[in-house]
């Protein structure tokens, strides 16, 4: 799964560095965020810090454009590894978007320790909160503690408008899903040039 991992992050960084060289203009600082998911092997890979730094020296992309999303299992159940490479990421630019949280509630206790940028509250939750009590509570629970620590937050499997005007009543900083839009690939090819 690392080889894959970086492979992913390599075509990444070779396709932001390409249409940068080819649009001849500089990263503007509000260029967005390109998420990345990382394994639990990545994770356990004291190599990946300084992969990481190979490839940002070799393609110059602002580390602050890339977010590593860490699912909340795979932190907790590596949390002294995911909290090192977390710091280390973060010390390069990068940021950190903590995955499905929610479906182990006692994991509130980690928050302390990861040095999370996002807090990604799992559908599971999210999908019907607009007519379950009980799941909107928790969706507001997560995303109170969550800016008490600082930290924004995204709704996973927003499907429907009453969702979102529910999680806009909330506060909830972000929303990802269908209603939002459908995933679409990353542009891998760089833009045509017209002919001189």
């Amino acid at each position: 799964l690392t080889a894959i991992d970086r492979l992913v992050i390599t075509e990444l960084l070779q396709v932001l560095s390409a249409r940068q060289r080819a649009s001849g203009e500089q990263f503007a600082p509000q260029a967005g965020l390109y998420s990345v998911n990382l394994s639990g092997a990545s994770i356990n890979d004291s190599s990946f810090s300084d992969f990481l730094l190979r490839q940002l020296a070799r393609y110059p992309v602002p580390p602050s454009l890339l977010c590593f999303e860490v699912t909340e299992t795979t932190a907790i159940s590596n949390l002294t590894k995911a909290a090192e490479l977390m710091h280390e990421l973060k010390n390069m630019g990068c940021r950190f978007a903590l995955d499905d949280f929610g479906i182990g509630m006692s994991s509130f206790a980690y928050l302390k320790y990861l040095p999370v940028d996002f807090l990604k509250i799992d559908g599971t939750f999210v999908r019907d909160m607009a007519a379950d009590e009980m799941d909107c509570a928790i969706v507001e629970a997560i995303n109170r503690i969550a800016h008490i620590l600082g930290m924004q937050t995204v709704a996973e499997i927003v499907e429907d408008q009453a969702t979102l005007d529910r999680l806009r009543l909330l506060g909830v900083d972000y929303a990802q899903g269908f209603h939002i839009a459908r995933p679409e690939p990353l542009q891998m090819s760089l833009p045509e040039t017209p002919a001189m």
